[in-house]
């Protein structure tokens, strides 16, 4: 799963320990988020929309892949 977490932490001036200490998780789950290795809980997920107060659906979609 990609997400736009980079992107939204960026437009806020955000680290990544600060968007960890908002969401209550380590530094490492967000690098791990971020870099696609982790998809977040479903509880995780809605944690992180209302944190930058969009949709869960307009920070993480599906892979796409061509054949």
């Amino acid at each position: 799963m990609r997400n736009s977490l980079p992107d939204l932490r960026a437009e806020r001036g955000w680290s990544q320990q600060h968007l960890a200490d908002s969401l209550g998780v380590s530094r490492q789950t967000v690098i791990s988020l971020e870099k696609g290795r982790f998809d977040p809980s479903l509880p995780l997920a809605f944690r992180i929309a209302a944190t930058f107060e969009r949709s869960i659906e307009d920070i993480f979609f599906p892979d796409v892949t061509t054949n």
